[in-house]
Formats: structure tokens, sequence, C-alpha cells
């Protein structure tokens, strides 16, 4: 069994059946919380228990799969070719609110990690929560954060953006399809970025290019405000 767990093979095999069930059980099942991504991690970690199965025999796979979120994020600007006209005419507002954005998720989390006592090491590892998760790593990684903390973060940020984005917009009366897809992909990234696809092209394309711009914005102003804040 060891020895079968220990094989990469055997973490990509298991991510990508888990995965698959999981999105089946979405189409059957079309709750809001019934996100592929959320109800994945819980079965593969609930395996992992049940058969004790080492994280790192399960890692030993999931890294080749980290190797392609690169790769696969960049995919995202597909969509955006076709809205490149429309990104011309609102290159200025998508600039400010893209960098509005990214500086209100910093400071936040700068605010909150007093508030509650965080250190340093653990503010740097949550400070690029809102951005795409390679940049998201790289980012803390160079201010001296856990990168496992990192990854966590993301992923749960990601979530809440899937499953309530929609819900939020509504909340708030945000019905230009610019403004939808930009706010979307600057608090969620890729993950809220399918949401957004769903939403429309229009959406979609935006919500990609302001996963770029949310991950430069924030490489450049994540120094200066944990530097502010310790």
């Amino acid at each position: 069994m060891t020895m079968l767990t220990s094989n990469p093979v055997f973490g990509i095999f298991l991510t990508l059946v888990v995965y698959r069930g999981m999105i089946h059980l979405k189409n059957k099942f079309n709750y809001p919380l019934n996100n592929p991504l959320l109800t994945g991690i819980i079965s593969i970690i609930f395996i992992l228990s049940v058969f004790r199965i080492p994280y790192e025999n399960y890692k030993a796979g999931g890294d080749y799969i980290h190797f392609f979120l690169g790769p696969a994020t960049v995919i995202l600007a597909a969509p955006l070719y076709k809205q490149l006209d429309l990104l011309k005419k609102n290159l200025l507002p998508i600039l400010t609110g893209v960098f509005a954005g990214s500086l209100f998720a910093l400071i936040s989390i700068g605010f909150l990690s007093k508030i509650f006592g965080f250190d340093q090491m653990l503010t740097a590892s949550l400070l690029p929560k809102s951005v795409t998760m390679p940049i998201g790593i790289e980012v803390a990684d160079s201010l001296g954060g856990i990168s496992s903390i990192t990854v966590i973060s993301i992923v749960v940020t990601g979530i809440i953006g899937a499953v309530f984005a929609e819900k939020i917009l509504l909340l708030f009366k945000i019905k230009d399809k610019v403004a939808q897809g930009i706010s979307i992909g600057t608090a969620s990234h890729a993950l809220g970025t399918t949401k957004a696809i769903e939403m429309g092209e229009v959406q979609g394309g935006m919500s990609g290019l302001a996963i770029g711009l949310a991950g430069f914005f924030t490489a450049l102003m994540a120094p200066f405000i944990l530097t502010l804040f310790f």
C-alpha cells in the first residue's frame, strides 16, 4: 500500500477522480456551497485520513498538478481577447478599480492581523490571499511567509468568491458587466473567475484581466504594507 501511494501517479489519479466525481455531484445537486473544489478538498482529506495515507505521499503527485497552475491561469486570458475594444474604452476605470481593490485587500489584512495579534510571518502568509496561487506563493515566500498557509487562504478566498460573488453583486446592485468582472477577478482570482465566466463573456474576460493586474499590484504593494504594519 505504501509503495503504491508513494508513486506520484497516485496523487494525480486521486485528484482527477475525486474532482471529476465532485463535478458530477455539482451537476446533480446545484447548491451554492456544493463547489467541486471545496467538496473535493474535503473528500481527499477524508480519504487520506481513513486509509492513513501520509500527506507527503499524496503531495508527490500534487506537486505535478501545482506545476501546471501557472499555464492554466494564463489560459484565462482567452476570454479577454474577445473584449479588447471594451478594455480600451474602460482602461482607466479598470486600472483604478483593480488598484483600489488590491490595496484595500492588503490593508484589511494588515488591520485584522494587528487586531487579532498575528505575527509578521502569519501576516505575510495572508497578504496575497486575493491573487492567483502561483503569484501568491511567490509573494508570500519573498515576504518570509508560510506558503502552505498562503495556499489555504487563497483557496478559501476563491471559494467564497465563487459561491457568493453573484449574490453580493445583486445585493449592491452592481449591474455593469465590466465592473462585475473586475470586482470578481480582483477579489477572488481564478476561482472567482469561473463564476464570472458563467455569468457572461464580458464578465469572464474582465475577471481574467483583473487576475493579472491584481497579482502585479499586490506584488508591488505587499512589501510596503507589511512594513507599514510591522
